[in-house]
């Protein structure tokens, strides 16, 4: 019988439907037991005799392969492949899929509400209501500011759509392969990332962490932004660095930050104590119907494989490129 490691948490919890798709195939399986993100220890520990994983974001290093002596497919709940080392997995014939439609519109929106969030100062508001203190906030509306999207992609896109509902905001573009064609709704100024930084009132990134954009913000970014900007991201953690970005809204520097992904899961640095920075606890896709979604075709896919059929969902040789470029 095959057997599956589900690392992913949590997992069939608003639909059970993967579940009953491993059990309808037969498939042994086997539910992360820490039922929290699993560090590279704890994963080489587990893995040693599964033929396949349904991952999360954990580390999926070479170190974990190498203890996985029977695994021969990784199906990634989701879409970054920063957690998988997919030249250790192509060296050893393990074969990849992942989930890269499912999670975006969730993204997405929530991104729509950190922005909504900051610019009406809705989280620094709640946060002093629980203390008892009332203050009224000026705020800014989204047609009246200039918003900076960084990646165009499945998520930068569909913010960019979903942005014509509100009006018409100067909106300046960045991405490393422009597609004029990613909304008709609004006029796009491609430009390049510091003219977004000078310019922008709001800067949302949405782009995948390579070797290219890990720390692409640092301090000098952060103090090329205007004093009285905002900055998102909903990507993933490290991209901004951490560190810097406490030390710049600490100094008076920015009006506020949303921050839902982390280099370390789950976070506990200064950020938390800076009430104009709005945090999240890397929910962007956790909503129900994008969630499910993402759970049933990773496990559709695992299923596929341990039955012989084609894949569906195998990550193109681009991305192994992406990593490659890393060396």
């Amino acid at each position: 019988m095959s057997k599956v490691l589900i690392t992913t948490v949590p997992f069939g919890d608003k639909n059970r439907l993967p579940i009953e798709l491993l059990d309808a195939a037969g498939i042994e399986y086997l539910i992360n037991p820490l039922g929290r993100k699993l560090k590279e220890e704890e994963l080489a520990e587990m893995v040693s005799d599964f033929d396949a994983l349904i991952a999360g974001t954990e580390p999926i290093t070479d170190k974990v392969m190498g203890c996985a002596t029977q695994l021969k497919f990784i199906s990634r709940v989701g879409i970054g492949l920063d957690s998988v080392d997919l030249l250790a997995a192509e060296r050893r014939g393990i074969q990849v899929s992942y989930t890269p439609d499912a999670p975006a519109p969730a993204v997405a929106e929530l991104t729509i509400g950190l922005m909504l969030s900051l610019l009406r100062s809705v989280h620094v508001s709640n946060a002093q209501m629980h203390r008892g203190e009332w203050h009224r906030y000026f705020g800014r509306r989204i047609p009246e500011v200039t918003i900076g999207i960084i990646g165009t992609g499945r998520i930068g896109g569909r913010v960019l759509r979903r942005l014509s509902a509100f009006g018409t905001p100067r909106i300046l573009v960045n991405d490393i392969h422009p597609n004029p064609h990613v909304t008709t709704d609004l006029k796009l100024e491609w430009v390049g990332k510091d003219e977004i930084y000078q310019q922008a009132d709001v800067i949302s990134l949405h782009l995948p962490l390579t070797v290219h954009t890990k720390n692409m913000v640092r301090r000098e970014q952060l103090l090329q932004i205007k004093p009285d900007a905002m900055l998102i991201n909903t990507s993933r953690g490290g991209i901004i660095n951490e560190q810097d970005l406490a030390e710049v809204l600490k100094s008076g520097h920015l009006s506020g930050a949303a921050i839902d992904v982390f280099e370390q899961e789950p976070y506990s640095g200064q950020l938390a104590g800076i009430d104009r920075c709005l945090l999240t606890s890397h929910m962007g896709s956790m909503s129900v119907d994008c969630r499910t979604r993402m759970e049933i075709e990773a496990t559709e896919e695992a299923v596929r494989y341990l039955s012989g059929q084609s894949l569906q969902g195998i990550v193109p040789p681009a991305e192994y490129d992406v990593q490659r470029q890393g060396l």
